[in-house]
């Protein structure tokens, strides 16, 4: 009899395609693997292509269908940019396996090759990301944010045809894709930091699944496993379930795991920046390891809190209430 087949849940757009083809092959690489197929899975985010992504509740939008997919047996396994992935996971779903990091970086696409410091004053840039724009507007607070939706080629298209002199999409993205040469710049994490867990690809499956859960143990990565737990500790104790303007990035260098953060206002007027690194070598037990990256998020959280990050987020998510129709 021949093993039963290990089924994928993905949006449809090309990079959530691209990342669930490469958790297929990386599925299919192992000895005695069982089949794998792809089922294609519509998502409230997929459905409100035209509504910004500020203005739509909560943040599993892209998430939430795929993993009620996977709770209901439909799928096995769920594939998601981790970026997307809420901080409190769906009960009876685990977080199995995150694959190795892409760049983090944010990149800028500018329609006649200008960087973010040399695009003409008053210059149309397109964004969806609230994280994006507050950091936008402290750059360059003279430039016309645009929102902008739609996949990763629909958002170049719209570029091409003028609707924008410039977007800013993230960097690993543009990679998967084979898109890279249509990058005009990096945005410095310093001064741009990227979306907690940008370029990390997670993969879940029910908690349950212990047969399932036995293929995907090979494919976790300890560094991007650490470094996302830290910026995910970090924005679970920030945020309180809404998308705020908070970029973060943890690196290990020599060891030791290392975190930055900022929260920028939405005009750009005022930032909240804290960092920190962790108490023991990333070199020891993975679970230690993943205990004290969880412990170097929740205190920069807290130091980020104790500076008036809350106060801050309060303010703005209130302006927000107010421009929402």
């Amino acid at each position: 009899m021949s093993a039963r087949a290990l089924r994928i849940g993905t949006r449809a757009s090309e990079l959530a395609l691209w990342q669930a083809r490469h958790v297929e092959a990386l599925l299919r690489a192992q000895p005695g693997a069982p089949p794998v197929e792809l089922v294609h899975i519509r998502t409230s985010g997929d459905s409100q292509a035209d509504v910004p992504l500020w203005k739509v509740g909560g943040r599993a939008f892209f998430t939430r269908e795929i993993d009620q997919a996977l709770l209901g047996g439909t799928v096995d396994i769920a594939v998601h940019s981790l970026k997307d992935l809420p901080t409190q996971a769906e009960a009876g779903v685990t977080l199995a396996a995150m694959l190795p990091r892409a760049d983090p970086r944010d990149a800028l696409v500018s329609r006649a090759g200008a960087g973010l410091r040399q695009l003409p004053r008053a210059a149309r840039v397109g964004t969806s990301s609230l994280r994006r724009r507050a950091f936008l507007a402290r750059l360059r607070p003279d430039v016309v944010l645009a929102e902008l939706r739609g996949n990763v080629p629909t958002r170049i298209a719209r570029l091409q045809q003028g609707d924008y002199d410039a977007i800013i999409l993230a960097g690993a993205g543009l990679e998967r894709l084979g898109l890279t040469h249509h990058i005009t710049e990096y945005l410095a994490p310093t001064e741009f930091p990227p979306a907690v867990s940008q370029g990390v690809i997670g993969v879940c499956a029910r908690t349950t699944d212990s047969a399932t859960l036995r293929w995907l143990a090979p494919l976790d990565d300890p560094a991007a496993r650490l470094a996302a737990s830290a910026e995910r500790a970090l924005l679970k104790r920030i945020e309180g379930g809404c998308q705020v303007p908070l970029g973060a990035l943890a690196r290990i260098v020599e060891g030791r795991l290392h975190l930055e953060a900022s929260v920028c206002a939405l005009d750009g007027s005022r930032v909240l920046s804290a960092r920190g690194s962790g108490s023991h070598s990333t070199d020891g037990p993975l679970p230690a390891a993943i205990a004290d990256a969880l412990q170097l998020g929740e205190r920069v959280a807290m130091d980020l809190l104790g500076q008036g990050a809350a106060a801050l987020m309060a303010h703005e998510r209130g302006a927000l209430a107010v421009e929402a129709p």
